[in-house]
């Protein structure tokens, strides 16, 4: 049996109301086209028989077509591929965001599908051999930074584990830097000898702790050298930084000096990022090879990714070049550099003037693309005195509803504008304006100009001849 037909058998659905008007539900990723996610029409209390007289519809906040409803019978089931690593990277909860609105009267509901992670992804190295020089004169417990493999799944799809083919030079270690980060180096375990052995051929293998596991492969080739006896050194292994996202290009992060205990040229450093830095990084980031210094050379985006990490090499100018090794981890810090974004979702008009207080009107959705204080946002309406108010209904949702009695004959239409401010320093808004129209009802009985009128009439009048003329009218 195929992994994906397993899939399906081992598949848990599940669903619950949170609050008003809100459903979740999970589903691998993929998962068939037709793969059964819920009955969302039973599950948000909705007869099937209204669905199509309501209305109802569905969408999806961002990109892509990823889920249908059946109206025929209200399930809701997958309608294209979903690739998890494709739409969420290596996020622990991936979320698509659904919106469901029917009318008559209005409703909003919002549902949530948790795309859960499969082992579908095999440990990479981004490339297939790693070559080293390794002085014979290095001592045992020696290390040398080798390419680490990315696992595109998460949590024990994505953990990954090493192992080195047999011989009786290197073993394979994993070493804690900081906090979280991680080198992965071959440990010199008995004095090599060049005269034995100018080279070593090693197959280096990571394997994830999925099940079934997938392994990926490099080949580590290793020359041994028998000149330059002092590699450069960094006085830290690690560095931790902190950058204001939109740094100006050519901000100095930091200066880094190694130093080198030869004489002469093999002491002559020159600076440069590891041959493991990935490209995008290269981009952003510009290194001196003459004094460290590590610059900014694009702009940096909190939103695009909140942190880096960085292998910087430190190579003498020997005949036989030595390397020393550091990681830069720069943390970017949010500024508030995203104004509040305002989507009308749904607008009922015109009003009834007789609707009661509580109406639904409109529902409108704000987002901010910061984080922290940078994406709170607060929503008002205005201008004051209107028969109007936002109420939040669930996150980054306001309705706009009902707040006082209305009377078309007083005020056939409003002008409302909606503003949204971020709690930023400084605050930046944006703002909506909104035509309310009210509708009429039959509230008003005819009215004559008087009470009552007295007429005189002559006597001797032929049929038909004008007498008196009255007039009655009516606000409606």
């Amino acid at each position: 049996m195929g992994r994906r037909q397993l899939l399906q058998l081992i598949l848990l659905h599940t669903a619950w109301k949170i609050g008003s008007g809100q459903l979740h539900y999970s589903v691998p990723e993929e998962s068939q086209h037709g793969t059964f996610v819920g009955r969302i029409a039973q599950d948000l209390g909705l007869e099937v028989g209204e669905l199509m007289p309501r209305m109802f519809r569905m969408e999806s906040q961002g990109d892509g077509d990823f889920f249908k409803v059946n109206l025929q019978n209200g399930i809701l089931f997958v309608n294209s591929r979903i690739d998890r690593e494709e739409l969420c990277g290596k996020n622990i909860i991936c979320t698509i965001h659904l919106e469901v609105i029917v009318d008559k009267p209005l409703g909003v509901f919002h549902v949530e599908v948790e795309i859960t992670d499969i082992n579908d992804n095999d440990p990479v190295f981004s490339v297939r051999q790693q070559n080293l020089s390794v002085l014979e004169s290095r001592v045992p417990g020696s290390h040398f930074p080798v390419e680490e493999a990315s696992d595109a799944d998460i949590g024990i799809n994505g953990q990954v584990t090493y192992k080195l083919s047999p011989n009786e030079y290197f073993s394979v270690e994993e070493i804690k830097n900081y906090e979280h980060s991680k080198s992965l180096v071959l440990t010199l375990k008995k004095p090599l000898d060049r005269e034995a052995s100018t080279e070593h051929h090693l197959l280096l293998s990571a394997i994830d702790s999925g099940q079934p596991p997938l392994t990926g492969t490099i080949l580590l080739v290793i020359t041994v050298v028998d000149v330059n006896d002092n590699p450069p050194s960094f006085n830290q292994s690690v560095y931790k930084v902190e950058l204001l996202e939109n740094s100006a290009v050519g901000t100095l992060i930091i200066k880094l000096e190694a130093t080198d205990m030869d004489e002469g040229i093999n002491k002559e450093v020159s600076y440069s990022f590891s041959n493991l830095v990935a490209p995008d990084i290269k981009e952003k980031f510009s290194i001196d090879g003459n004094n460290g210094e590590l610059r900014v050379k694009r702009n940096v985006d909190f939103e695009e990714s909140i942190a880096y990490d960085i292998q910087i090499e430190a190579t003498d100018k020997g005949g036989y070049p030595l390397s020393g090794h550091c990681k830069v981890l720069i943390e970017i810090l949010d500024v508030n550099d995203n104004s509040p974004e305002m989507s009308l979702k749904s607008l009922s008009v015109p009003v009834p003037e007789d609707s009661p207080p509580g109406t639904v009107v409109a529902l409108i959705s704000i987002s901010d693309r910061d984080s922290g204080a940078n994406g709170q946002v607060n929503c008002s309406v205005g201008p004051p005195g209107l028969p109007f108010k936002l109420t939040s209904t669930f996150k980054n949702y306001y309705s706009l509803v009902v707040a006082e009695p209305l009377d078309r004959e007083r005020e056939a239409e409003y002008q409302l504008v909606v503003m949204a401010q971020d709690q930023g320093v400084p605050a930046l808004s944006t703002s909506s304006s909104l035509v309310v129209p009210i509708g009429d009802v039959n509230d008003n009985a005819p009215a004559f100009a008087q009470p009552s009128y007295t007429v005189f009439v002559k006597e001797n009048n032929p049929p038909g001849a004008h007498i008196f003329t009255v007039s009655a009218s009516d606000p409606d």
